[in-house]
């Protein structure tokens, strides 16, 4: 078993760097704001009224914001109205104000985190027009956002970042769509449907009756995928058939996910005119990521002893995850999702061990930059490359420097605040909810385990993963608008702090190679950037950690 777990991750692996470098390429020529078709651009950007020039990093951020601010506000009328609009079939009515507004934010957040199931709450107006829209736009948004950064490391004493409005125009119709559009295809040809036709009533082989709902599955199961957002036109997301029909398919949705931040590090490579530091970007997360598997693959597999006890033949917990593709593909998968801030599943992790269930929690936790989301992650994982850099820059006693340009007490400052927004947000809100009625009352689960289902809860919306332990009852006013705030702020109060880096670093000038200089591309660094991003981001949350799935495995070890 333990060759196997080490095949399937060599060939994801494999795979994943062979699909991604040529795609960092071309993002490379979009970050170096390259038309691929110019005179139509000419055309479109005369008509929509788009500047010829770059904007200043205040102007970018304000563009984004507002971009996002009118995406939210047209989804959120689409929610609450939906029994008014076309393409519903089934009729179902509009959502309530709390549920409206949290669904509304967390899929403008890239996040993507739900509290009703799909197939029984929203029209396929809703999930084409509202959700999957928001899918394209919110991706576009953090690759965006990572756009900007890349330039401002690469400029050199330019005030501007590019323009926002072709960046995300680019990076939807250029890269975005024509992926999507292949894989919506492919998952098509694999059995998952596309189609408006109402819900079918059948009788299974049982004699039972039964409902299938329909729709539009395969177009938004393409998107959610590669742009990292990960909710599900099902309830059970990725374990349905309707979703992720074959292995194949399930191979497939695992390498999407990964695929654009992949390529993002290539591309941030090639800008900044040194592709080691692309490598030294993808070197970090990737030893992470295997680390991270290979701990959760060992702990399911290991599974609860007790089964033992009972007459079991194996110790393997199958319970809650997909049986088609088994523990291995199972592991991976939510390895894979809660490492690039992708909500799919395609298991229940509340079925998961404790410590299986522990380092899905940790990668969120440490800020989803292990790959991370579609630029969220890039950018997420230069703010700890800043860091490293800075406690180098202490340790030798020279300011501290990366890609050329020093890095003075501003940049430090924002970079604090952007990798201090999340925990706050995971600890305050986790606190709120454990201090409150309302907050326990969608508790599924007493002691250590239902802890654990509101830490995760509140840590998937804070970063914006979006995925859950599925314990939890969390479509209740409370829960609907704590985790609303923290999926917001978790967003754009790291986004403002990113663009203000971005904009310092793109004036300052690039400073001579000298023999104090620190290189950042080697293995120290490496060791340095991982031993960073664990020091920060995990020893943050280990008093938490400790008081749930921690201390749930010490009870399982203790037979209790």
């Amino acid at each position: 078993m333990a060759a196997n777990a080490f095949l399937l991750i060599a060939v994801y692996l494999l795979l994943l760097m062979v699909m991604a470098q040529p795609l960092g390429r071309g993002l490379a020529a979009l970050v170096a704001d390259k038309p691929l078709f110019a005179r139509a651009e000419a055309m479109l950007w005369r008509f929509s009224g788009v500047q010829e020039g770059g904007m200043r990093w205040q102007h970018y951020l304000l563009a984004i914001l507002v971009f996002n601010l009118l995406g939210f506000v047209v989804l959120l009328a689409i929610l609450m109205f939906q029994g008014a609009l076309p393409l519903n079939p089934q009729h179902l009515p509009g959502l309530s104000w709390d549920l409206a507004l949290n669904t509304a934010i967390s899929f403008v957040t890239n996040t993507n985190w739900q509290s009703y199931a799909g197939e029984s709450t929203l029209s396929y107006f809703s999930q084409m027009v509202g959700l999957t829209v928001q899918n394209f736009v919110s991706a576009a948004t953090g690759i965006a956002v990572a756009f900007a950064l890349i330039r401002g490391f690469a400029n050199r004493s330019v005030a501007t970042l590019g323009n926002a409005w072709r960046d995300l125009t680019r990076i939807t119709l250029y890269v975005l769509l024509p992926i999507s559009l292949l894989m919506a295809l492919f998952f098509v040809s694999q059995g998952s449907i596309q189609n408006f036709l109402p819900y079918h009533n059948v009788t299974s082989l049982e004699g039972a009756q039964q409902t299938l709902a329909m729709g539009p599955v395969a177009s938004q199961e393409a998107i959610k995928m590669l742009g990292t957002n990960g909710g599900g036109f099902f309830n059970v997301n990725s374990a349905h058939p309707f979703e992720n029909p074959t292995a194949l398919s399930n191979f497939v949705q695992m390498l999407s996910i990964f695929l654009i931040p992949a390529a993002l590090c290539f591309a941030f490579g090639e800008s900044v005119k040194d592709r080691r530091q692309g490598s030294m970007l993808l070197w970090s997360m990737t030893l992470m990521f295997v680390v991270a598997a290979a701990l959760v693959m060992w702990a399911e597999l290991r599974g609860n002893p007790h089964f033992l006890t009972l007459g079991a033949d194996s110790a393997i917990n199958m319970e809650g995850k997909e049986t088609r593709f088994g523990i291995l593909n199972s592991s991976l998968f939510a390895v894979i999702t809660t490492a690039a801030s992708c909500g799919a599943v395609n298991a229940m992790h509340d079925s998961f061990t404790a410590l299986g269930g522990m380092v899905p929690m940790l990668l969120m936790q440490l800020g989803e930059v292990v790959f991370g989301g579609v630029g969220a992650g890039l950018y997420g994982m230069l703010l700890f490359v800043l860091l490293a850099v800075f406690i180098a820059g202490l340790m030798i006693g020279r300011t501290p420097e990366f890609l050329g340009k020093k890095i003075d007490v501003w940049e430090m400052k924002m970079t604090a605040l952007a990798i201090l927004v999340t925990p706050a947000l995971v600890l305050i809100g986790t606190a709120i909810a454990m201090m409150t009625d309302a907050g326990r009352a969608g508790m599924a689960n007493p002691g250590t385990h239902g802890f654990s289902e509101v830490l995760y809860a509140v840590s998937s919306a804070a970063n914006n993963n979006g995925s859950a332990f599925a314990g939890l009852n969390a479509n209740t006013p409370f829960w609907n608008l704590l985790l609303a705030v923290c999926m917001f702020v978790g967003r754009f109060g790291i986004i403002i702090p990113v663009m203000a880096i971005a904009g310092a670093m793109a004036v300052k000038k690039v400073q001579p190679v000298g023999n104090g200089t620190l290189p950042t591309h080697g293995p120290l660094f490496i060791a340095l950037l991982v031993g960073t991003v664990l020091l920060v981001g995990a020893l943050t949350f280990i008093p938490a950690l400790a008081l749930g799935p921690v201390a749930e495995h010490l009870q399982l070890i203790q037979g209790q």
